[in-house]
């Protein structure tokens, strides 16, 4: 006797959980537990492969008994086929949570999704404890050959992942035993950490990975404390400076199965740029980003209350008015301040063209410290800190040359492919950058291109973004795999003519006017 054919799936219809029915055995049909199980769910997912791991292998006879010959199983297809991760009682539905992770330098994001929904169920973040290493990932690839240096900072990510997790499905109402599943994107480097895998040549001639695309790892040989048969994803890498976050980044912003030719820019330590569509991906990346957070300014800082992240000038009083995230009294300013201060500047003419203050139109506004003429923002008296909270000329020369960076980027990789910017429309904004960047703001500077505001598209986190969003795809290894092999990495080499185009870069917001026809400057 067979089983009855279950319908295929549908268009859409989740396949990572199931609940199949089965005809229980029979004098007639002694077809083993766990091969009528195994048969059920191939037909159901029109698959040639499930396989069970022994420790559920040992549970499936008396589960099934138990509930009467029906099963809601959690699916995971990796490179070789189905997997069965867990089941339950369908008379009894209990939630099947995944983890979603952004394994970030600076800062780990968290995310619990239902399953079987896709439905978001809890996120959370902390500071990544390497941080206590070393800021950077070359500190703490070179910490890694130190006598325990690797096993010490893997236990100390997998740590706070783990007390992260226990507090997460706290707040949810279920056990870190309910989590099957764990997708991780990071960039190469802490990709090798998470995993405990030697990164020393990463830095060192040829500049290769251990591995670009390591297998699903059990949660329990990371020490990753969800159910010990869970599966870890680790987005895979391109390669030494492309990593599993950009992969991510693309599966998110959907720009690998749309026709028009796209562009991402996530914008973090460097600014990582990738162009492309369904067809193809070329990528690359250069030193746009510190300028653009806590390494322009002494009041410079990452995005947080308090933090100053939208600055407009009136262009007749010259007045400056501000805005904080949280509306906490202002403690120091963030990217997306900076750009719209510089761009105020510009447009009121307190900053010319060379990106110089102007002292007759700044007016009261100016400070002369040491010889070096600085903007005063904010008042001390209107200061979280007691101090005012100033631009100093040099701070705005740095944001010029990173400005003119983005753009010479933006610049030289569409030209790459016959484009110029101004032909793009759908142009995509990454990270906690593009959450608060002003698209008006940016194009008046000149860092990026004079197009309609409706091709901005901010992202948010789409490293977190596109690790929850693999959660629930079918067969994600297969799309991860699709990107990682059409992407092609170019390098920015120092030649004479990006660096002409670089120049021409560092006037606001370009030596060439008509790129930049929406801006107009106050006379």
């Amino acid at each position: 006797m067979t089983e009855p054919a279950p319908a295929p799936p549908s268009a859409g219809e989740n396949r990572r959980v199931v609940t199949v029915r089965l005809t229980p055995p029979s004098l007639k049909d002694n077809t083993a537990d766990a091969d009528r199980l195994q048969r059920a769910l191939m037909r159901r997912l029109d698959s040639d492969r499930v396989r069970i791991d022994l420790p559920l292998l040992r549970e499936i006879p008396e589960a099934l008994r138990s509930w009467g010959y029906s099963a809601r199983c959690l699916l995971f297809k990796d490179r070789y086929g189905h997997q069965l991760l867990g089941m339950a009682d369908p008379a009894a539905p209990r939630v099947m949570a995944g983890l979603a992770v952004d394994l970030g330098t600076t800062r780990i994001v968290l995310r619990l999704v239902d399953l079987a929904s896709g439905r978001t169920l809890e996120e959370d973040a902390f500071d990544n404890p390497q941080i206590a290493v070393g800021p950077d990932v070359l500190a703490r690839i070179h910490h890694a050959d130190a006598a325990e240096g690797l096993a010490g900072m893997q236990a100390m990510v997998i740590g706070g992942l783990n007390r992260a997790i226990a507090a997460l499905c706290a707040r949810a109402g279920f056990s870190p035993a309910d989590v099957y599943l764990a997708t991780v994107a990071g960039n190469t480097a802490m990709s090798h950490l998470f995993l405990g895998i030697p990164p020393r040549w990463i830095i060192r001639e040829p500049y290769i990975p251990a591995v670009n695309t390591p297998d699903p790892i059990p949660a329990s040989e990371l020490g990753l404390e969800i159910h010990p048969r869970a599966r870890v994803l680790v987005f895979p890498n391109v390669g030494s400076y492309f990593g599993g976050d950009l992969i991510a980044g693309i599966l998110f912003s959907g720009m690998n199965e749309i026709e028009e030719t796209a562009i991402l820019v996530d914008v973090g330590t460097n600014a990582e740029v990738i162009l492309g569509n369904r067809d193809w991906l070329i990528a690359c990346a250069g030193a746009a980003g510190p300028a653009l957070e806590s390494g322009v300014a002494r009041m410079g800082m990452m995005a947080a209350p308090g933090v100053i992240d939208t600055v407009t000038v009136d262009r007749q009083t010259r007045r400056f008015r501000w805005e904080t995230i949280g509306g906490l009294p202002p403690r120091g300013i963030c990217g997306s301040g900076i750009i719209d201060l510089a761009a105020h500047l510009f447009l009121s003419g307190m900053l010319d063209i060379r990106g110089k203050l102007v002292p007759e139109k700044c007016g009261k506004n100016l400070a002369v410290i040491d010889g070096m003429n600085h903007i005063i923002v904010v008042p001390a008296a209107d200061s979280a800190t007691g101090r005012a909270l100033m631009m100093s000329q040099a701070d705005i020369d740095s944001l010029i040359r990173s400005k003119a960076a983005m753009y010479t980027i933006l610049e030289t990789i569409t030209l790459s492919v016959g484009m110029t910017p101004r032909d793009l429309t759908r142009f995509y904004v990454a990270g906690t950058f593009g959450s608060f960047i002003k698209p008006r703001s940016a194009i008046t500077i000149g860092m990026i291109p004079d197009l309609p505001m409706e091709c901005y598209r901010p992202l948010g986190n789409s490293s977190l973004g596109g690790a929850a969003l693999a959660l629930t795809l079918d067969d994600c290894t297969a799309e991860m795999d699709r990107i990682r092999d059409r992407i092609t990495y170019i390098e920015l080499n120092v030649n004479q003519e990006l660096m002409n185009r670089f120049s021409a870069a560092r006037f606001l917001p370009h030596t060439e006017p008509s790129l930049f026809p929406s801006v107009q400057v106050w006379g």
